[in-house]
């Protein structure tokens, strides 16, 4: 029998993906790595610039303990950075006149990882001059030859820098991990409708402790 598609039955079943539906893949250690995004001193260093995220700062410690569950794991740890590169030149030339740009704060020299992180010093850091990891960088490259073709997306901003990286990854083949509780953005009021998108187009969308339950259930088996 024919099945009649109201507006009722079609609204449902977005608002189910959005609210609560997963991705089928599975995560297997040796072929993932972790994308951790923008985690640096302007971002998240408290009251130092006027980029600071609050909620960055606080889920950071969250966010160490599954850098540590994944070198655990023997998932590479991939970061970026955003910051000034080729004088500028490579940057979209619209960001200037977004309203985000509206202060003369400047850097006072090349971005870095905010400190506690932890970041170590064989760990590949990408600085990247727009949102997207996988914007003029070398990123898609370096996957491939550590034969990954799965990303953790972590860090800040969710709507912005993370939520674009998922989706240019998706865009690529890649399979997206995006963590619900890993990643923080600038007004906390729009962390949930980035992640019900990503949920229902681009990404599974796990808690930092599924995401490391489910690396140790595949090392397990």
């Amino acid at each position: 029998m024919a099945i009649t598609y109201t507006e009722e039955w079609v609204t449902a079943r977005a608002r189910t993906a959005y609210e609560s539906g997963r991705a089928s893949f599975h995560v297997r250690p040796e072929r993932t790595a972790l994308l951790v995004i923008d985690m640096q001193d302007e971002f998240v260093r408290p009251g130092w610039s006027p980029y600071w995220v609050p909620a960055a700062t606080r889920m950071a410690p969250r966010l160490q303990r599954l850098i540590e569950d994944c070198r655990a794991a023997a998932v590479p740890v991939i970061w970026t950075i955003f910051d000034d590169t080729h004088l500028g030149l490579d940057r979209p030339r619209a960001l200037r006149f977004l309203p985000h740009a509206d202060t003369d704060w400047r850097r006072p020299g090349p971005a870095e990882v905010w400190a506690p992180m932890g970041r170590r010093p064989d760990d590949v850091v990408i600085r990247k001059p727009s949102y997207g990891a996988f914007y003029d960088t070398p990123l898609d490259t370096m996957l491939r030859n550590l034969g990954r073709d799965t990303v953790i997306v972590t860090g800040t901003l969710t709507n912005y820098c993370c939520g674009t990286t998922a989706r240019q990854a998706y865009e690529r083949g890649y399979e997206v991990v995006f963590g619900s509780d890993v990643t923080a953005t600038d007004d906390e009021s729009r962390q949930e409708p980035e992640l019900a998108v990503l949920r229902k187009g681009f990404a599974l969308v796990l808690t930092a402790g599924e995401i490391t339950a489910r690396l140790a259930a595949a090392t397990a088996a």
